[in-house]
């Protein structure tokens, strides 16, 4: 069979596939306008989050079985009109799992350690030694709002440093863990961190009113889906001292052209890159390439 792969993959997960004796065109260096034409005669497709998998795209491969998604989220796909095709949609829950979990916590510890502002003066000539005093993390509270996979591993470091989690989840409540209301979680917090997906249910799930609620001086975090964060009560929150940091990997609109929250000298970020890992992009890679091949051999 005929698998294009639209989205630079693992060549791991390529070389399954080809070892297969699948057909595997490497289109991910192709403009993505050009994806229709090429996609006519396969039977899989495999993209990361560059790729659209939306009505046209899918329309314009008729023996579409499977689509397959390197990493977690599926916002880039149009879900119901491949169900109404019959078309299989896969993903890796699990590949970037430690990826997405380390790089959340060392934001935690970058938002209370001044890492990125040493860095940055030490670099210019400067020695800000007693101006650059920190905390520790050590005894603080995080909540964690979505106690998924990414969510426990988070909380697994967390613990490891001494800290108080609290868990926020309607689907899950694990024992391990003190599972509070989202309300209580948020007052509650010295740290907050989001590992949701982004549905209309959680659109906006921090506004206002939330922040209104959370202690002085909290620390908000998002390495999962932007959106799920009003960046204009962030904002607002930043600029008032509510939040003393935010440490986001995401946003609303990415790239973040003329967003107002870069400007803030209270904002560490980085360029959605939770799961740009050498290792998690391996482990994706392999992981998608063995759920399409499963679903083609049925």
């Amino acid at each position: 069979m005929k698998i294009m792969v639209s989205d630079k993959l693992a060549i791991e997960g390529v070389e399954k596939m080809e070892a297969a004796g699948h057909e595997v065109i490497r289109a991910w260096d192709e403009p993505k306008e050009n994806l229709p034409n090429l996609i006519t005669d396969c039977d899989a497709l495999v993209i990361r989050s560059a790729t659209k998998a939306r009505k046209e795209l899918i329309d314009a491969a008729p023996n579409l079985k499977v689509i397959g998604r390197a990493g977690i989220g599926l916002d880039n796909v149009d879900l119901e009109h491949a169900k109404a095709k019959g078309i299989t949609v896969v993903n890796t829950p699990t590949a970037t799992t430690i990826s997405v979990a380390e790089l959340t916590f060392t934001l935690i510890l970058a938002s209370y350690r001044e890492v990125v502002r040493g860095t940055v003066t030490t670099k210019e000539g400067k020695w800000e030694k007693k101006a650059l005093k920190g905390n520790e993390v050590y005894g603080k509270t995080l909540g964690i709002a979505g106690i998924g996979r990414i969510g426990q591993a988070v909380a697994e470091r967390a613990v490891a440093f001494g800290m108080n989690v609290l868990a926020y989840d309607p689907y899950a409540q694990p024992d391990n863990y003190e599972n509070v209301s989202l309300e209580d979680l948020i007052a509650r917090s010295d740290f907050i961190t989001l590992h949701l997906p982004l549905t209309p249910e959680t659109k906006h799930m921090i506004s206002t009113a939330q922040f209104a609620a959370m202690k002085d001086g909290v620390v908000i975090l998002n390495v999962a889906r932007g959106g799920t964060i009003d960046e204009n009560a962030l904002y607002a929150a930043m600029k008032s001292g509510k939040v003393k940091m935010a440490a986001l990997d995401v946003f609303e609109v990415e790239p973040p052209v003329d967003n107002k929250l870069l400007t803030l000298p209270n904002l560490i970020c980085t360029p959605h890159i939770g799961a740009q890992t050498e290792e998690g992009q391996t482990r994706a890679g392999i992981m998608v390439a063995e759920r399409v091949l499963e679903e083609l051999a049925k």
